[in-house]
């Protein structure tokens, strides 16, 4: 049950510290939304079922992933994972800042997928909707989200995946449904400095995973993995 409280806690720490790297990816497509002319019973419920849909996204994201964590797992590859996993937060980080965004792949395929999803808010919506925009606005390409997903596949059980990806959901939550209410951006000078905080959460997050792996007898941190189990949560 700790175990479970720790994951759920690392997936929320996670949102709260990058929300405003999501205001600035996800803002534009959140404003664009037509709830600001809605009774505010309805234009509240339409806000949460938007992120509440995000977050969903994001948990069904862990679930596949997890599938594939739980097999490492199985195969007592999960050290090796999260080692791996660590690694690979760290080579995103330093490719996203020496990399040329101009001829990010990834950069221009969520630009066009925002594009899409754009002129097709502007429709009538139901609330049930509003849940689904929120879902696939979940599956546009993010690197914050690609973190969350390294950390979540290194947990090695589809549950911990799935649910440390709908905790991360919850912890951007607030920023976004307060960026929705109040129509408007985050001060841009406020939002700039704490943008700057995400790529040192984000390598906090990588030497944690690989600290983890490593398998230094801390507990929860870096527990001991003897055939297959948890040495320090398993007695």
């Amino acid at each position: 049950m700790v175990e479970f409280l720790f994951i759920f806690f690392s997936g929320l720490s996670l949102g709260l510290l990058g929300s405003l790297h999501c205001v600035g990816m996800c803002g534009p497509l959140a404003l664009a939304l037509p709830v600001n002319h809605l009774p505010a019973v309805r234009k509240t419920g339409s806000i949460m079922l938007y992120n509440l849909g995000r977050a969903l996204s994001y948990a069904a994201m862990g679930l596949l992933f997890g599938i594939l964590g739980q097999g490492f797992s199985f195969f007592k590859f999960q050290q090796s994972l999260s080692i791996f996993a660590g690694t690979f937060i760290l080579a995103v980080l330093l490719f996203n800042h020496f990399g040329n965004p101009q001829t990010n792949v990834v950069s221009k395929l969520s630009f066009q997928l925002k594009a899409k999803l754009s002129s097709y808010i502007k429709m009538d919506k139901t609330l049930l909707t509003f849940l689904n925009i929120g879902f696939l606005n979940g599956l546009l390409p993010c690197g914050l989200v690609y973190i969350a997903i390294a950390t979540a596949v290194a947990s090695g059980s589809i549950l911990k995946s799935s649910l440390l990806m709908f905790a991360f959901g919850l912890g951007t939550l607030p920023i976004m449904a307060l960026t929705m209410f109040s129509g408007k951006f985050i001060p841009l000078n406020f939002r700039s400095k704490l943008n700057k905080a995400t790529p040192y959460i984000a390598a906090l997050v990588a030497c944690l995973l690989i600290v983890r792996g490593l398998s230094l007898g801390i507990p929860y941190l870096s527990p001991t993995h003897e055939a297959g189990h948890v040495s320090c949560c398993h007695r």
